[in-house]
């Protein structure tokens, strides 16, 4: 029975998820040509706001849109990436004529040229100018449109920032092209490729090849991740690459684990007000999203400074939470317990009593907070009382 709820629960989601698809038929000038698109928006766009989301292209989105979109709205319910806008384009049969690419360099050629500069010129720009999009832009392609999605690598400055080749086949010498151009890109950029044991011998031997020569590469601003999935053919490892694909590729944007915390957070050389502001930054630096730090980050962070017993970090992070959460009580409390255990106790007093007229949190509810103010008070009255009998 819990089965058979589980799996409704599941229909219902999806049922969801996919009813607010929007179709659309797209004139190219280009293509001289109509292309049908499939789009879908974050659950809760609102079209007037300032949140921008990063953008993700699904070419063969005849048959990998669903796929891409319900990892998405997975991945997004759990908070492990931005709510995106995901964008297929229906190729069917012209995505021969679409992947059209020289012998030789494996750059595009002829029809293949137009459908680059369908993309670039005309595709991109639309969805730009209707949607409140960030700057990160993410590829996404499969077999043939796997190896075309790397011809935007070459521009001098990349239109996408992250590229998802599922099992490219690679034409000419695209993958050496690939290697050299990742070697000095100066832009940041997520690469990731994915073979199966089960892939196509051919393309599994070329992606394995290239691999090996990615992950000699030294460069800070290629971020590379690469994996071979066992028991799946050359269709089937689809869902399993995009799912680690875009867990890989937006896992700074997930919230604070126990590896992070034990492995940087703890050993970081400097006061950790700096690690969560930088960490935080370097999220609107690769997403162009501005993401403010929740309550449950910093409560991560304090536990850690209590660790290394970092009292500077206490204050400091308390200040940094005043600013960023202004109407929590979240940093005056940490700045009260900063004075309460330097020993001001009155300055830590008023700074409790601050604390009870800001929101609570979950955690440090009002009744909390006053049981401090109230030990506080009995110490200083117990002090006085000593004091008077000397």
């Amino acid at each position: 029975m819990k089965n058979v709820v589980t799996f409704v629960a599941c229909l219902l989601l999806c049922t969801s998820v996919f009813s607010q698809v929007k179709f659309e038929k797209f004139e190219s000038r280009k293509l001289n040509t109509t292309r049908q698109l499939k789009i879908k928006l974050p659950k809760n766009y609102d079209p007037s706001s300032k949140i921008k989301h990063p953008v993700i292209i699904v070419f063969d989105g005849d048959y990998l849109f669903e796929s891409v979109v319900g990892q998405v709205s997975f991945q997004t319910y759990f908070d492990g990436m931005p709510e995106s806008i995901v964008v297929g384009i229906a190729q069917g049969h012209e995505r021969i004529y679409d992947s059209y690419a020289d012998d030789v360099s494996g750059l595009p050629i002829e029809s293949g040229a137009r459908f680059y500069q369908f993309i670039g010129e005309e595709l991109l720009p639309y969805i730009d100018s209707k949607y409140n999009t960030s700057k990160f832009c993410v590829a996404i392609g499969h077999d043939i449109m796997g190896n075309f999605i790397n011809t935007f690598l070459f521009s001098d400055k990349p239109l996408f920032q992250a590229y998802i080749n599922i099992s490219p086949d690679f034409k000419g010498n695209m993958d050496q092209n690939v290697v050299n151009r990742l070697k000095y890109l100066k832009d940041d950029v997520f690469y990731y490729m994915a073979t199966s044991d089960g892939d196509i011998k051919s393309i599994r031997e070329t992606v394995r090849a290239t691999d090996a020569q990615l992950k000699k590469i030294e460069n800070k601003a290629l971020t590379y991740y690469f994996d071979e999935l066992l028991g799946d053919s050359h269709y089937s490892m689809v869902t399993g690459a995009l799912s680690k694909a875009l867990d890989q590729i937006f896992d700074i944007y997930k919230p604070l684990n126990e590896k992070e915390l034990k492995e940087k957070v703890l050993t970081y050389d400097g006061t950790l007000d700096n690690y969560i502001e930088k960490r935080y930054k370097r999220i609107e630096t690769l997403f162009g999203i501005q993401k403010t730090i929740p309550e449950e980050e910093f409560e991560k962070v304090v536990e850690v400074a209590d660790q290394r017993e970092d009292l500077e970090s206490l204050e400091r992070i308390g200040k940094l939470a005043n600013k960023q959460l202004p109407e929590s009580s979240l940093g005056t409390y940490y700045l009260a317990l900063h004075a309460e255990k330097i020993g001001k106790t009155k300055k830590a007093t008023k700074l409790y009593e601050t604390a009870l007229t800001l929101e609570e949190t979950p955690q440090f509810s009002r009744e909390f907070i006053m049981a401090h103010v109230e030990k506080l008070k009995f110490v200083a009255e117990e002090s006085e009382e000593t004091d008077e009998k000397e």
